[in-house]
């Protein structure tokens, strides 16, 4: 309870000096809410009289340490929040580091700038690019980021799962190397992208009144939407969460390998044709009857819907394509229909970009592999009926369009070899089979003399024990027992079931709430507080040093003022205590 004369402090000891003055006291009577008689002002003035100086400076040095430990506890604060941040993702913590944002985040889209815009895309082999145009600071860009690079990952990088097929470019329109750029695109918000040819992105080319082939927002807004555009763009069935298969050998007892290989074989049937049609190969009624029957098996059993139905264009069209054998290539022959008008698995099967058969080196696997999966996938389908037509149409398709010479010949003697026509459909599935065994056998010999062959894929007996291990009786190095019901239902199911199963798993697409969930969560904004560490690191620390600087400037104003006056505390202490007993005896006179 304060008193309404209560004490002020008030300077005196004019003797002194001025640096005492404010050490030395006396009482005058005015009301004073600061330091009361009764209340914490007593409290202060109590301790400051009873104390000695050593004792004020222990309980100086008390405090400094209690205000360390807070500085202390703060720090560590902080580094437990950050901490907690960068293990929850996803969360919008107040605490972030942002020197470690996103850093195991591996990019997959190149960055491109004013000065390699141009080369970029010139020396690209890409068929095709994606273009988007961000700014950094803007939080939509930020949040697409993700969904962007799970595309890219698909189609840029030395580990692609299909490279060369898009190229994914970014552009950062916040820059101001870039602000030209963007400008020549016509750039009004963020973020826009673009779609088309590389070489349609080179020197300006592509002017500001042109049609720019700008994505919808509606086709890019997640990572499946955009994938959706591009395969509807190349006709293709690619998945987000495609793999890339890199030495197959490493995995070898996984059957579902094998289903990637169905893109090869729409690609090797594409390039067979492509050859033919470079090279001119149907020249005689003899090379078109063979052409004609391997487009009738193709029709049948081709395991790629697309392909079959290009074959049957093809073969419905082939006789004023090819009247007596000879084949309209050009339009400078005078036809109004050629050959090279059509296309036998669609316009847009990519190509180079084998998946199952990629080699290690560009120039292994590739086209030969496609080719003997097309085949054996083609008899693995066929009716008993059938079986000797098909084995026919096989050989006579080789000898005639698979402009491998020695491989060509070698294939033709072994179908030479066989004497006795075929009458069920397993025979020519373990012909086939055996035929494919023994060419790898002959390779693997010269490949192994002369050190062309793949090394992470050699040529090997096939199917190894870790994948069909009741295919095998009994083996030693120079001999396999073989257990041939066993070989046919493993080819079957290998080449006929598995291959195809891709196909079932890409049909399945994102639900409508799906893709809404997603574009919600790609739009959460991100303005959480940003506090790195280091810099909470360097407030605690400098906090405790200028509390240690205070501190020894204390001290040192102490031991002055006590060096200079000897009886200062005394006479301090006897001034003060004096003052509180007149206060007090006059208390009791007015009561």
């Amino acid at each position: 309870m304060e008193i309404s004369n209560g004490p002020i402090i008030k300077p005196i000891m004019k003797g002194v000096g001025r640096r005492s003055k404010r050490y030395d006291v006396v009482i005058n009577q005015r009301p004073s809410r600061r330091f009361s008689t009764e209340g914490g002002g007593k409290l202060f003035f109590a301790l400051r009289s009873s104390l000695s100086f050593g004792s004020r400076l222990q309980l100086f040095h008390a405090l400094f340490a209690l205000m360390s430990l807070i500085h202390l506890s703060l720090f560590l604060g902080v580094v437990s929040l950050a901490a907690a941040a960068s293990f929850s993702p996803g969360s919008r913590s107040i605490l972030r580091d942002i020197g470690s944002n996103n850093a195991d985040q591996k990019d997959y889209a190149i960055e491109l700038n004013a000065t390699n815009f141009d080369s970029v895309f010139q020396d690209s082999s890409a068929k095709f690019a994606v273009l988007e145009f961000f700014a950094h600071w803007c939080p939509a860009c930020r949040n697409y980021k993700p969904h962007y690079e799970k595309v890219a990952r698909l189609f840029n990088g030395a580990d692609a799962v299909y490279p060369g097929v898009v190229l994914m470019t970014r552009v950062d329109c916040a820059l101001k190397m870039n602000v030209q750029l963007c400008d020549k695109f016509s750039i009004n918000h963020y973020p826009m992208l673009f779609w088309g040819p590389p070489k349609k992105f080179v020197d300006g080319s592509w002017k500001p009144k042109q049609e720019k082939s700008e994505i919808s927002v509606d086709e890019w807004r997640t990572a499946d939407l955009l994938l959706t555009f591009i395969n509807k763009q190349l006709g293709s069935s690619y998945g987000l969460n495609d793999q890339k298969f890199g030495n197959f050998l490493s995995n070898i007892s996984d059957h579902e390998q094998i289903s990637q290989a169905i893109f090869d074989i729409e690609e090797a049937t594409e390039e067979a044709f492509g050859i033919i049609l470079t090279l001119k190969a149907i020249k005689s009624s003899e090379t078109g009857t063979s052409f004609t029957r391997f487009l009738q098996l193709l029709v049948a059993h081709h395991p790629s819907r697309r392909c079959r139905k290009g074959s049957a264009e093809i073969l419905m069209n082939f006789d004023d394509l090819c009247p007596s054998g000879e084949c309209f290539y050009d339009q400078e022959s005078g036809a109004k229909d050629t050959l090279r008008n059509y296309h036998i698995c669609g316009k847009d099967v990519p190509r180079g970009y084998y998946m199952f058969c990629r080699g290690s080196k560009n120039e292994t696997r590739g086209f030969s592999c496609g080719l003997w999966v097309l085949i054996h996938s083609l008899s693995v389908r066929i009716e008993d009926g059938e079986s000797q037509f098909a084995f026919t149409a096989i050989c006579d398709f080789i000898n005639n369009f698979f402009m491998c010479d020695d491989c060509r010949q070698h294939f033709h003697d072994m179908c030479l070899s066989v004497k006795t026509p075929f009458k069920k459909a397993r025979d020519v599935v373990l012909w086939l089979w055996s035929t494919h065994n023994k060419v790898n056998e002959r390779l693997k010999k010269v490949e192994e003399s002369l050190g062309t062959g793949d090394p992470k894929f050699p040529k090997m007996i096939w199917p190894p024990k870790q994948l069909c291990p009741l295919c095998y009786l009994s083996s030693t190095e120079k001999n396999i027992d073989w257990d041939h019901d066993e070989v046919y239902k493993f080819l079957k199911k290998y080449y006929g079931e598995k291959l195809v199963s891709v196909y079932k798993k890409n049909a399945v697409h994102a639900s409508k709430e799906e893709v809404v969930v997603a574009a919600e969560e790609m739009a959460v904004p991100t303005n959480a507080l940003v506090v790195p560490v280091g810099a909470a690191l360097a407030i605690a620390l400098a906090s405790c040093a200028f509390g240690a600087l205070a501190c020894y400037w204390r001290t040192q104003q102490k031991n002055r003022k006590y060096n200079h006056n000897p009886h200062y505390l005394k006479r301090y202490n006897s001034i003060v205590m004096n003052t509180f007993s007149n206060t007090e005896s006059e208390r009791e006179k007015e009561r």
